[in-house]
């Protein structure tokens, strides 16, 4: 199957757009096969959506990708490329766009926060439906506010601000050393501690409040003592006030234990009912606020959890 191909720039510059990162080449399965021919046709009826920035690309993955996901059935092939901070970057990615307009029956869709005028001026030459949403929104707050932008790059995801860098650093480290109840010590700094049976989504979305959010998130298992006794662990009683539980569907939880220990007791479909059903009398017991995860993101569940316990985002 051939590539369409993301040329280096002729310099890939300093900083971090490295050289060694610039000197990687893009590739985009299945839209050319030697020869210059379509090799296939359903692969390049797929909208080709490119999320270009000249940070780290996220907040345009971000907004981008909330909007497409009001539009059912739509198949999309996603790019993202970030960093493009300069004229000669983003000529590159113009001809590369371009290209695979050439090769595709539909208009590739292009969302940008690149901030830099000369970058979207020539970024707006490609052959492409270019939804700018730096500057859709920031002409309507200059307005509003009555006061001119900065255009300054690399703000929102930056490393400028060194307290709230550190505030996520150590909302990590205390996430890690306090995995699935691997640490007692120093719980009274826990922002949020999670309570499950094992495979519940707890460890996914402690990480997840930690590095998005700056939260302290702590979590526990639940075992089978604590089960049968509908008590909390002994570590956590003096600070059930922290605490939120999870459950699933039992025949959802079965499936993903058998991924990790097929035809085992801990996996099968009555283990993990009699889990569920118990983990969900104990937080009715305890006063404790709990979710079904089965059918939430990580990020619902730490959305939910947040409002429910009152939480703020300590990092931005």
């Amino acid at each position: 199957m051939g590539c369409v191909l993301w040329p280096r720039p002729a310099s890939a510059g300093r900083g971090r757009y490295s050289d060694k990162k610039a000197s990687k080449l893009r590739a985009y399965p299945g839209t050319l096969a030697s020869g210059g021919k379509k090799n296939d046709t359903a692969r390049m009826a797929q909208r080709m959506v490119f999320f270009v920035s000249d940070g780290t690309g996220i907040t345009a993955e971000t907004l981008g990708n909330t909007l497409l996901t009001q539009f059912d059935g739509l198949e999309t092939e996603k790019n993202t490329l970030p960093f493009i901070n300069s004229a000669e970057r983003a000529r590159s990615i113009v001809d590369y766009i371009n290209f695979v307009a050439s090769q595709s029956e539909y208009r590739p869709l292009v969302f940008s926060t690149t901030v830099n005028d000369e970058v979207r001026q020539i970024l707006r030459g490609a052959n492409a439906l270019f939804l700018d949403l730096f500057d859709h929104f920031v002409n309507i707050l200059e307005t509003e506010i009555g006061q001119s932008s900065t255009h300054a790059q690399g703000r929102a995801h930056g490393g400028a601000n060194t307290a709230r860098y550190n505030a996520r650093i150590a909302a990590m480290n205390y996430a890690m050393e306090h995995d699935d109840g691997a640490s007692t010590r120093d719980l009274s700094r826990a922002d949020v501690i999670l309570i499950a049976p094992s495979r519940c989504g707890k460890t996914p979305t402690c990480l997840y409040l930690a590095l998005q959010h700056g939260l302290f998130a702590t979590n526990f298992p639940l075992t089978e003592d604590d089960l049968e006794k509908l008590v909390l662990p002994k570590s956590l009683q003096e600070h059930a006030g922290r605490c939120f539980g999870l459950i699933a569907d039992p025949e959802r939880l079965h499936q993903v234990r058998t991924e990790r220990r097929p035809g085992s007791r801990y996996a099968s479909l009555a283990q993990c009912s009699y889990e569920l059903r118990q983990a969900e009398r104990l937080y009715q017991r305890q006063g404790i606020p709990y979710i079904d995860s089965t059918n939430m993101s990580v990020e619902e569940m730490a959305s939910v959890v947040m409002q429910e316990k009152g939480l703020r985002r300590q990092t931005f």
